[in-house]
């Protein structure tokens, strides 16, 4: 659940700083995947490198997670992502 809403929230930031988040292919119109997003909103200036590091790492731990790879992290790990993506949600706007 915390991955699905900081993806939530990339696509909120995009939108309100009018970044697309959708493209064009042959198959019609795509979503841009969270990883795409989150450079975007780095190259924009929305926010620096240093968080674009964190929401990289945070997104690495959700797949790991929606893939079943449940021995590849620890709790710990879970609760620091639940504490960064809360900050991150609050502070970045």
């Amino acid at each position: 659940m915390i991955g699905s809403v900081l993806e939530e929230h990339l696509r909120f930031l995009c939108n309100n700083h009018s970044i697309e988040t959708t493209f064009q292919n042959g198959d019609g119109i795509k979503f841009k995947k969270a990883d795409v997003l989150n450079s975007d909103l780095v190259k924009s200036g929305v926010y620096g490198v240093l968080e674009q590091k964190n929401v990289t790492a945070w997104l690495d731990l959700r797949n790991r997670a929606a893939h079943g790879k449940y021995e590849e992290y620890k709790i710990e790990q879970v609760n620091l992502m639940y504490q960064g993506v809360l900050n991150f949600l609050i502070s970045i706007k």
